[in-house]
């Protein structure tokens, strides 16, 4: 045994416990700040843009308001690609703190903004720095995630994602009546204010990408530090260019292949979801018929239902699979949002805003625990990536969509299209355990067949 406690590289000592959420809470906290912010920054523009419609001196029309959510998206599968040449270079962390600049600096850009065009580019600025930072954030929590708790530890991470949403839609209400909307975008600064520095202090390095930069000594002592099994050479991300190549010609597998195009058709679908509603939802209810404050409340009620969904389909994916956790969560959704195209009573209205709130955003991140159980070690990292980029654009087709309807008027069939988004996910992330099955030969390895086992 070594002086470490380690029997050897990838095997903790049989002296001493395996680590629980407990040795690996200053990861989990601070990932889940990181994101926090990320779901205040992506929700702040549907939270104010009711408002920034009614401002004549900006000039933000229907059709624009669409094209700059989709300018978001855009920059977000941008800064994903990026993300991968700057972790090479810098590592997660120091990659993680410079997507929370960027988008704190985007929307800075925003707040001093003369007109749609300074707008949308702080909004591309800000995507960019958005786009790099769920998937390293995923790939930090799952791997310093619990034996058995993948879906639950995601599902966690991602509550922050809707926890920020209704701090942005809170601050929203709170400010943009009294100080204008450019105050809300000032607030979306926070972020390099208060993450930044706790970032660079308190968040360890993934022992996986210091293995693949070649510092096993640093691997190793943040692997004992938290309790995790040493890393192998099979777990490191690879590296460089062509290494990421290689590694996502290996989704293209016989075994792997269908499963992959399905994920990232489920990936797509929704964000196609998530971004439409974060960026239209207040605007389709106020043309619905609802008035400013409800319509804003509503993108509060929505992220509320997606904080409670994620704990609740955490814990029902690690007991029933996440395939079929997911693919019923997007089929309630759709009927969530046919509901939603009839002008119900408001406390209905609410009710049914936050049930779908409970169903959609989780639909869409139980694809990301469906994508840890199909792939290989070697091919996790770039099969997450793979299917967060591709679904970066259903995020700009979603805010483009809504935005092309409600220059004809007819938003209202918005809902329509949500429905289906929300069946063709459905069918696709259900697809997945038949394709895996669609092999040359050999039998396929399990999949959610028993809670925690990854293939």
């Amino acid at each position: 045994m070594t002086s470490s406690g380690m029997s050897g590289p990838g095997r903790p000592s049989s002296d001493r416990p395996p680590h629980t959420f407990r040795t690996v809470f200053p990861v989990l906290a601070l990932c889940w700040l990181a994101v926090f912010f990320d779901g205040m920054d992506v929700n702040i523009y549907g939270a104010v843009m009711p408002h920034m419609l009614d401002d004549p001196g900006l000039g933000l029309t229907p059709a624009s308001a669409g094209s700059i959510g989709s300018w978001t998206a855009f920059g977000m599968f941008f800064g994903a690609l990026a993300a991968g040449n700057v972790t090479d270079w810098l590592g997660r962390r120091p990659t993680l703190v410079a997507s929370v600049v960027l988008f704190s600096l985007g929307s800075a850009v925003c707040a001093v903004a003369a007109g749609p065009a300074v707008f949308g580019a702080g909004r591309f600025v800000a995507g960019i720095g958005l786009g790099g930072l769920t998937p390293l954030a995923l790939a930090m929590v799952l791997e310093f995630a619990p034996p058995g708790r993948a879906a639950l530890t995601t599902g966690l991470l991602m509550s922050s994602y809707h926890a920020g949403g209704m701090a942005a839609t809170g601050i929203g209400l709170g400010l943009a009546p009294a100080a204008g909307w450019r105050a809300v975008f000032w607030a979306g600064v926070l972020p390099a204010v208060i993450a930044v520095p706790l970032l660079l202090k308190y968040l360890p390095e993934s022992p996986g990408v210091l293995l693949a930069r070649g510092d096993r000594a640093r691997a190793d002592a943040v692997a004992d530090r938290y309790r995790l099994p040493r890393p192998t050479a099979v777990q490191a991300p690879a590296a460089g260019a062509k290494g990421r190549l290689a590694a996502v010609r290996a989704l293209f597998r016989p075994e792997s292949r269908w499963a992959t195009l399905l994920l990232w058709l489920a990936s797509f679908c929704g964000l196609v979801l998530v971004y439409g509603v974060s960026t239209w939802l207040p605007q389709m209810m106020r043309d619905s018929g609802y008035g400013l404050s409800s319509s804003v409340t509503f993108l509060m009620v929505i992220n509320g239902g997606g904080i409670v969904g994620m704990f609740v389909a955490g814990r029902a994916a690690d007991r029933f699979g996440a395939v079929r956790i997911s693919a019923l969560w997007f089929a309630l959704t759709a009927a969530g949002a046919l509901l939603l195209k009839s002008h119900l009573p408001l406390g209905v209205t609410y009710a049914v805003v936050a049930l779908t709130g409970v169903w959609l955003f989780s639909a869409q991140v139980m694809v990301y625990a469906v994508t840890d159980t199909v792939y290989r070690d070697s091919e996790r990292a770039a099969g997450l990536g793979m299917v967060t980029g591709v679904g970066r654009t259903g995020a700009a087709f979603g805010p483009w969509l809504i935005g092309i309807l409600a220059t004809t008027g007819s938003q209202t069939w918005g809902f329509t299209a949500f429905a289906a988004a929300g069946l063709l996910g459905a069918a696709a992330i259900a697809l997945v355990p038949l394709a895996r099955g669609v092999r040359g030969g050999d039998r396929p390895a399990p999949l959610d067949s028993s809670p925690g086992v990854r293939a």
